[in-house]
């Protein structure tokens, strides 16, 4: 597969020490993933976003389909979404209101996060984190669930008082979105 810019960033970082699992920044970075995770799905949003840095990136390109000659899957110009902290907010305040008509009434969730791989990066106390995310959202009294799946390629960096993520790029599996929006987080 070949990755956007934006994608490649989280993995051209890697200083090619991968940690362990059962490692404590392995642990403490798949932790990290498990609670936002709950967070997300308990519809925490204030409490996500304390997990947030403040320079957050965090993107989602959109997939193109494409033969293999043809070059990169991920459009560079485009995206289902660029977010910063400050539009993050914005869109956690929003969701308090009555004006947030794409989640209210608000979905049903369940996010599954597997295959976690951490890296150390060139920087002291950042981690690339990659993993996969299958985010499984109902909504009103419909009887089916739509899939959302991606891998995700994340930096968190490391505080005294834990990890909080700082890039996230999320790679759709699917070309056509297979859900009505992604007024969700992933």
């Amino acid at each position: 597969m070949t990755l956007t810019a934006d994608a490649q960033s989280a993995v051209q970082n890697r200083a090619g020490n991968r940690i362990r699992v059962g490692e404590s920044v392995h642990n403490d970075a798949t932790d990290f993933l498990y609670e936002e995770a709950h967070f997300l799905e308990m519809g925490k949003f204030e409490e996500w976003l304390l997990m947030l840095d403040e320079d957050i990136e965090y993107v989602a390109p959109v997939r193109r389909t494409r033969l293999r000659h043809e070059g990169s899957e991920f459009d560079p110009a485009m995206k289902h979404f660029e977010e910063t902290i400050d539009t993050l907010k914005q869109r956690v305040r929003r969701l308090q209101t009555r004006y947030a008509f794409a989640e209210d009434p608000p979905s049903r969730t369940r996010r599954l996060v597997t295959n976690i791989r951490v890296h150390e990066t060139d920087v002291p106390n950042e981690y690339a984190v990659a993993s996969s995310l299958l985010v499984l959202r109902n909504r009103t009294d419909d009887p089916t669930f739509h899939l959302v799946a991606a891998l995700r390629e994340d930096v968190l960096r490391q505080y005294p008082e834990g990890m909080k993520l700082l890039r996230r790029t999320i790679l759709l599996d699917s070309a056509a979105l297979p859900t009505h929006n992604l007024a969700i987080f992933l």
